[in-house]
């Protein structure tokens, strides 16, 4: 299955804006701010606190999808006689909102930035998160700048994270610098930032951390036309997660030693469960050697495979069970994101996620010896399932609309026939499952006569594609 192909598509606009409407409607989501609310907003926008230590010098740079305008990050790598030094500006949204004023309370209703579509339901009204608080180019604007050390490895060898005033010098995304990078052309700086990415990930490697490199399914929508298509990931596309990674294990670390914080946690799998993947593995015939480890096993998968999508589809079923816990005092009893073998917190995205602007503030203090803002203690305990619920709703959105995008695309074209791979099998029911189709790029559920063979190559039939209750549905053809 090729993971880079878009597969551009034609639909009734009318129909999918009433079947957004219908979805935003059932899920209750929050279409507009209270009036109060974009009022001090506007204020808030205003009037910002700016911090006394100038770090415009710094030749800070966005890098995100086009036509992004909720810019949480900037940065600046370089090389040094020991290793290297990562300058990282999160935008300061304490600068503009004050714990209990109405953008704040609206925000701890909210818990996260939606997306759906072309459709986005913001975590702070636009003024401040697509204006005065986002880092957008040749503009002032205060942040949390964190200046981390690596030695020659890529290990961590000097935290510290600050209060200043930053500029960017530019809002780039991902395509266009791969672009410029493949042809030689790009700006020295991208080389550093490779390897940088290359020696964290060689140390997640050694550590035993996993990442699955799925492909991803995407709308896209430019001109009212919807695009729906497998995307693999660009090469900067790991090395800039992989920075945003590291601040997110430097920002634990801080908190583990002055033991009071945020963590984002992910339990180990339990035995039984590495052991029905090996069983799965076996059914695929694919080699899983006893002596291999799962993070070498995943990493020896090529996502460009039907029978490895396969196989990374269903070791999803252990990275579930991910959350937050907040403590003082007291570490946590399990403090580790299992994935990634390493203590890790969110403190990157505050314009998008309620929990990075209370980490932050955290880790701002731990730097300073100064006591955490009694504010940002009082919240902690309650944050974990602040953002349980507002990921959840997250996620029903955004499935919801790609379940709507993917009936859209397919109603009329009942009893046709589409080549695919069968890359899941219901527990319970064998004759059920998931398969991807490669053209138009759609993954759906499936049913056949008898047991659905796991990774194979398929010809499926459509019997079902209703957009008014977002459904799609394939059987084995023949």
């Amino acid at each position: 299955m090729s993971t880079t192909r878009r597969i551009r598509i034609q639909a009734d606009d009318d129909a999918l804006a009433q079947g957004m409407r219908d979805i935003q409607a059932a899920l209750k989501l929050p279409l507009s701010f209270p009036p109060e609310v974009e009022a001090a907003a506007a204020q808030a926008a205003a009037n910002p606190r700016l911090p006394e230590l100038d770090r415009t010098d710094l030749a800070l740079i966005t890098i995100d999808p086009p036509g992004s305008m909720d810019l949480d990050q900037a940065m600046y790598v370089e090389r040094t006689d020991d290793g290297y030094r990562v300058c990282y500006a999160i935008a300061d949204v304490a600068a503009f909102v004050t714990a209990g004023d109405p953008v704040d309370l609206e925000a701890n209703r909210r818990g996260e930035t939606m997306y759906g579509g072309d459709t986005t339901i913001p975590l702070h009204p636009k003024v401040l998160s697509e204006g005065a608080a986002s880092l957008l180019p040749g503009q002032l604007r205060p942040a949390l700048l964190w200046t981390i050390g690596l030695d020659k490895g890529g290990e961590i060898t000097a935290i510290d994270v600050r209060r200043a005033r930053v500029s960017s010098r530019a809002r780039l995304d991902y395509a266009g610098v791969q672009r410029l990078i493949d042809a030689g052309t790009a700006d020295p700086m991208w080389a550093v930032l490779r390897e940088i990415g290359e020696l964290r990930r060689q140390r997640e490697f050694a550590r035993g951390g996993i990442s699955l490199p799925l492909p991803e399914q995407e709308i896209d929508v430019v001109d009212g036309q919807w695009t729906l298509a497998f995307r693999a990931r660009l090469a900067v596309e790991d090395w800039n997660e992989q920075i945003s990674l590291l601040t997110g294990m430097a920002a634990a670390r801080l908190m583990v030693q002055a033991k009071v914080g945020l963590l984002r946690t992910l339990p180990e799998p339990e035995p039984q469960s590495l052991q029905r993947l090996r069983i799965t593995a076996k059914a695929l015939g694919i080699d899983w050697p006893l002596a291999q480890s799962y993070p070498d096993f995943i990493r020896s998968l090529d996502p460009a495979k039907d029978i490895h999508v396969a196989m990374l589809t269903a070791c999803t079923t252990v990275l579930r069970g991910a959350g937050y816990v907040a403590f003082n005092g007291e570490l946590p009893a399990q403090p580790k994101q299992w994935a990634l073998a390493a203590e890790y917190t969110h403190a990157t995205a505050p314009l998008r996620r309620l929990v990075d602007r209370y980490n932050g503030e955290v880790c701002v203090a731990l730097c300073a010896k100064q006591p955490v803002p009694a504010w940002a203690l009082a919240a902690l305990p309650g944050l974990p399932a602040t953002m349980q619920a507002s990921g959840h709703r997250a996620r029903q959105y955004e499935k919801a609309v790609l379940d709507l995008a993917e009936a859209e695309v397919l109603a009329g074209r009942i009893g046709e026939t589409f080549a695919g791979a069968i890359v899941e099998v219901a527990p319970s029911d064998p004759r059920k499952g998931v398969v991807i189709v490669r053209d138009p790029a759609i993954e759906a559920s499936v049913s056949g006569a008898s047991a659905l063979p796991l990774g194979a190559d398929v010809e499926v039939r459509l019997v079902e594609a209703d957009p008014a209750t977002r459904t799609t549905c394939f059987e084995l053809a023949g």
